[in-house]
């Protein structure tokens, strides 16, 4: 699997990941994708392998679990499977009062979209640096740029990707390692029924598709930039937000995030 560089994708059997797979797929990379769903996985892997031609790996790990990173990090060393391109994208949300929702779920999601992003990016990072060639991609959120009421958990863990995301992408200026946060809006995918929030305002109307998102942000990480906030309204909204009191910002989006009555 070395006769070309390999992107290793987590969350990589639907939605933005899968996408990104393609993409990568299309572009000539081998790929190592991560998820949870073994059929699904299978699915993709049948399906990328067949229409890309590209060497494709699958390793089934929930990274919830506190030994998943290590595991999958030492799987590929075994195996002298060298990456080039970290695609931290595996993610999920929980919907509703903090006081109603399930402390174990929580604490979970926690670990995938904060503690093994970083884990991973901590175990990858070192062989991009001797090399001085690698890129990672975070996915974010715009949720990242203020709190979020009936999802103050999942907005304040996408606050840390992006922040975390920021600060290594400086620390790694001129090291030939670039490190990328995707922020899009609500975008298409099975993320809005595992959250439970089908009936949200704030996925009302037209919602981008988790095609066009990775696109975004695949383009994005191979200019090299830090922060990609996927389509005009997205940019606007983020924008109005830094200058917006964050009480007041905290109020439009507990409107937004309402149920429909």
């Amino acid at each position: 699997m070395q006769s070309k560089k390999t992107a290793l994708i987590t969350g990589a059997s639907g939605g933005i990941g899968y996408e990104l797979s393609k993409l990568f797929a299309d572009n000539g990379y081998n790929l190592v994708l991560v998820a949870r769903d073994r059929k699904k996985l299978r699915e993709v892997h049948t399906e990328i392998n067949v229409k890309y031609g590209v060497e494709v790996k699958t390793i089934v790990k929930d990274l919830s679990e506190p030994l998943a990173p290590d595991e999958i990090f030492q799987e590929l060393w075994e195996e002298k499977i060298n990456i080039s391109v970290l695609v931290n994208n595996a993610g999920y949300a929980t919907f509703g009062p903090f006081t109603e929702t399930d402390l174990d779920e929580e604490l979970k999601m926690m670990h995938v979209n904060m503690i093994a992003l970083a884990h991973l990016t901590k175990l990858f990072l070192p062989s991009m640096l001797d090399s001085e060639d690698g890129k990672i991609l975070n996915v974010a959120s715009t949720a990242a740029f203020q709190p979020g009421p009936f999802m103050a958990v999942y907005y304040a863990t996408k606050a840390f990707v992006l922040s975390f995301t920021e600060a290594i992408a400086n620390e790694l200026k001129h090291s030939g390692v670039t490190v990328t946060a995707l922020c899009p809006g609500p975008t298409k995918s099975g993320f809005q029924k595992r959250a439970h929030m089908e009936n949200s305002k704030l996925i009302e109307g037209k919602i981008m598709d988790a095609e066009l998102v990775a696109k975004l942000g695949y383009k994005g990480m191979m200019k090299g930039k830090t922060v990609v906030i996927t389509g005009v309204r997205n940019k606007i909204l983020t924008e109005t937000i830094r200058i917006t009191p964050r009480r007041v910002a905290t109020n439009i989006v507990r409107r937004l995030q309402e149920k429909r009555k």
